[in-house]
């Protein structure tokens, strides 16, 4: 029987962090499934499944929070099991705007509101090609569930659009 893991890990950015966790993981007999990471200000940061046999499960993780004496703090969250399937619609936004406190608090608040829910996210902060300032940018995947109604999805966030300064682009993936 095989084990899931679902883990964060995190640590100042340098060479080689990601091939110490492979390592790890397939020194111990794990199978690295499906992962997210990257660079924030400064650090390595990233979320991570993978598989092993439940014998050995124990074992990996106890290799695994070995990793912290070289700097980096990993956090097993949970056994994860197979993903829950969910009918509906994968919508994407794409945001941009004026940077300023709240945006994503007021997008994801209505789709909190809608009963959607967010995916994926990726946003950043740029500098205004013209006139200087700083700008807001995020993409969004979004699962619309069935019943849900994208139209009116998309017609709150215009809504709110106007408020937060942003330009909002909602469209059915795919």
């Amino acid at each position: 029987m095989l084990a899931n893991l679902v883990m964060t890990v995190i640590g100042a950015d340098r060479p080689g962090l990601v091939q110490r966790v492979a390592a790890t993981v397939a020194d111990h007999g794990g199978n690295w499934l499906e992962s997210r990471m990257c660079h924030l200000g400064g650090e390595f940061a990233g979320i991570l499944r993978v598989e092993v046999e439940a014998g050995r499960r124990d074992e990996l993780v106890a290799a695994l929070r070995g990793l912290e004496a070289g700097g980096l703090k990993v956090i097993i969250h949970a056994e994860g099991g197979a993903a829950i399937e969910t009918a509906g619609t994968v919508a994407t936004l794409e945001l941009v705007g004026q940077d300023r406190p709240g945006i994503l608090r007021s997008v994801s608040g209505v789709f909190a509101a809608h009963g959607v829910n967010v995916e994926e996210l990726a946003s950043e902060r740029v500098s205004a090609p013209m006139g200087g300032g700083t700008l807001f940018q995020a993409r969004v995947t979004v699962l619309v569930p069935t019943g849900v109604n994208l139209a009116a999805v998309r017609a709150d966030l215009e809504k709110i659009a106007t408020d937060l300064m942003v330009d909002i682009k909602l469209e059915r993936k795919g």
